[in-house]
């Protein structure tokens, strides 16, 4: 195999596997563009009453405890990062703002300019707050000086199938878990990220 054309750390919380599904495509996506990937979880923080009222939630956080936990050099490392949570009141959810709220030392030492970020989120309702919850998480995209990618069209899958521009998304009807064209969209945004970012870490070493 090659040289990685760039990092890119996907960084998400899920109480129930949704968002967790979107980002290990999203993951695929930016690999299948050559990009060398992680995906990580961050902490679960919420007591455990709150847990134990939703069993769909607490399945979940017995099935991932084992997963791996992002840590700020997993954002230090990577030239890309993609960031989902599912929508919480229209915005993200606290357990991963709380771990968002760490990377205060990094922002003051500039280790987050010019990364590339995207954004993901997943929902109940068709209404819920998608859009509002990607625009959310881009806001810490603003503050750290990166470059905020959006989905886009620029697939006709995005265009006459998905429909969100924003960033890759699901209606979680009943509970149920993301389908192909959610799926299929989490892979796009990944190659997509994958491929701006490695044309920004290439432009970047080429004026070194």
């Amino acid at each position: 195999m090659g040289k990685a054309t760039c990092t890119v750390t996907v960084i998400y919380y899920s109480s129930t596997g949704n968002v967790a599904a979107l980002a290990m495509a999203l993951g695929e996506g930016a690999a299948s563009a050559g990009a060398e990937v992680r995906v990580l979880r961050v902490p679960e923080i919420a007591p455990a009453e709150a847990i134990a009222y939703n069993p769909k939630w607490a399945e979940y956080v017995a099935k991932s405890a084992d997963d791996p936990v992002a840590t700020l050099a997993d954002i230090e490392w990577a030239d890309g990062l993609a960031i989902g949570s599912p929508t919480r009141f229209g915005g993200p959810a606290s357990q991963l703002k709380a771990f968002l709220d760490t990377t205060g030392g990094l922002w003051m030492k500039g280790a987050l300019v010019d990364k590339v970020g995207t954004a993901f989120t997943s929902c109940s309702t068709a209404h819920g707050g998608l859009e509002s919850t990607i625009l959310a998480i881009n806001n810490h995209f603003y503050h750290w000086g990166s470059i905020v990618l959006p989905l886009g069209y620029e697939n006709e899958h995005l265009l006459k199938v998905s429909g969100n521009p924003y960033g890759a998304s699901f209606v979680s009807r009943k509970g149920a878990a993301p389908d192909d064209t959610a799926l299929t969209a989490a892979r796009i945004q990944g190659e997509r990220l994958a491929r701006v970012t490695s044309w920004v870490r290439a432009g970047r070493e080429a004026l070194s």
